[in-house]
């Protein structure tokens, strides 16, 4: 039976480029170990993507233990990270460290952190022996509420930021929407691998949400990349199925036509 990836795995890869997409529920995970992707982000972007809401701070724990446990149901080797939502790890060391707990008995490798402000809670976590990604640059379950969604072009802060949440004890950092060329100087400057959405090509890594990914997002982010036109094929799919229906030529019952 094969091991799953560990963060000590990911932490060896700094310096090799790797691909992660982020995944919600069984359908796609077959193909995405198939395609050779072993590291999966069960993201609290749930709630915008699967849940239909307008921000992810409507997500909650529970909902971020059943996605999580889904993927890692459906996974063999791949290493599943998951999002601690709002306010699952704001008020206390404590408070965080159950939360990631109960992440890890639903099946995360790993937890998911946002905010370079949260480092004690990195620690703590990481000290309770549960893996820690942090996440800097622009951070959605708070951006709406401060500078929103632009890039992050501070130098300075974004160094600081990506120096603290390594010395805290985070195996890996996302970087999302931090301009390129500071991205680039972060993933040359810190020991742990870079993980870029939208923050250019130079990161150690890059993630990509699976709806982006395949052309099923009705407004995907400016820097996504789709590779496939899914939402399309299944529209036409659908319509050529209602159209069956309504013409009679659907067969009720393929075992027995003829």
């Amino acid at each position: 039976m094969q091991n799953r990836l560990r963060s000590a795995d990911i932490r060896n890869r700094k310096g090799i480029p790797f691909a992660t997409v982020t995944a919600y529920d069984v359908s796609f995970c077959e193909a995405i170990e198939a395609a050779g992707i072993d590291v999966l982000l069960v993201g609290d972007s749930l709630g915008n993507v699967i849940l239909g809401f307008d921000s992810t701070i409507h997500v909650t724990l529970d909902d971020m233990a059943r996605h999580g446990a889904a993927v890692a149901r459906a996974t063999v080797r791949s290493h599943v990270i998951i999002d601690m939502p709002f306010m699952s790890y704001e008020v206390s060391n404590e408070e965080a460290i159950r939360n990631a707990g109960v992440l890890v008995r639903a099946g995360a490798s790993s937890v998911k952190l946002e905010g370079a402000a949260h480092v004690r809670r990195i620690a703590a976590i990481v000290g309770a022996g549960i893996p820690v990604v942090a996440h800097i640059g622009v951070v959605p379950q708070t951006a709406a509420l401060h500078d929103g969604f632009r890039r992050r072009a501070n130098r300075g802060e974004l160094l600081a930021d990506a120096r603290a949440v390594a010395e805290a004890g985070a195996f890996a950092v996302v970087l999302e929407m931090v301009d390129r060329d500071i991205a680039a100087e972060i993933t040359r400057e810190i020991a742990i691998p870079t993980i870029g959405i939208g923050s250019g090509p130079r990161c150690d890594a890059q993630v990509l949400v699976l709806n982006d990914l395949l052309g099923l997002s009705r407004n995907p982010p400016p820097f996504a990349h789709p590779y496939a036109d899914l939402r399309t094929a299944a529209t036409n799919a659908l319509q050529s199925y209602a159209d069956d229906v309504r013409s009679g030529r659907f067969e009720r019952d393929p075992l027995t036509a003829r």
